[in-house]
């Protein structure tokens, strides 16, 4: 059990809700502003640490499976790997900024109207900075999670 003061307990979820919240819109805004997927991701990193460190491995609020992080890790590595091959299908190399109407679905008016094929001026570099920070959040909160369980085994060993 965590040794954390009741201070610190209260304060920490919410600072962690924050930094989540943080990390979310770094990631959504990283193809337009400085950041994107690796500095959100570790930002929503940083707040699920930081809900581990305060109230321990198996009482933290923010719990993930051994199931939910291995999903989540997959859908990001699949998810850069799909749209790197759209990439090298669509422009001839891998990762190429393919446009996000990949499959005709913005209609031609809006096309018209706003004289430009790709409604956000994006591409894919949107959806990369998602899966780049879903990757990211994922293997630093596995890492953090894996050394307080593995100290939790030592202490009981003791």
């Amino acid at each position: 059990m965590s040794q954390g003061s009741v201070i610190l307990k209260l304060i920490s979820l919410p600072i962690s809700i924050i930094l989540i919240c943080l990390g979310i819109m770094t990631i959504l805004g990283g193809h337009i502003t400085p950041g994107g997927g690796f500095q959100g991701g570790a930002m929503i990193a940083s707040g699920v640490i930081l809900s581990i460190l305060v109230y321990g491995v198996g009482n933290s609020p923010l719990e993930f499976s051994h199931l939910y992080i291995e999903v989540l890790e997959s859908v990001g590595a699949l998810g850069f790997i799909v749209l790197g091959l759209i990439g090298l299908f669509a422009g001839g190399f891998f990762l190429y900024n393919a446009g996000t109407d990949l499959f005709n679905l913005v209609p031609q008016t809006i096309q018209i109207i706003l004289h430009y094929p790709d409604v956000t001026n994006a591409g894919i570099i949107p959806y990369l900075n998602i899966f780049v920070g879903l990757k990211v959040f994922v293997g630093l909160s596995s890492i953090v999670i894996a050394f307080a369980g593995f100290k939790k085994i030592t202490e009981g060993a003791e």
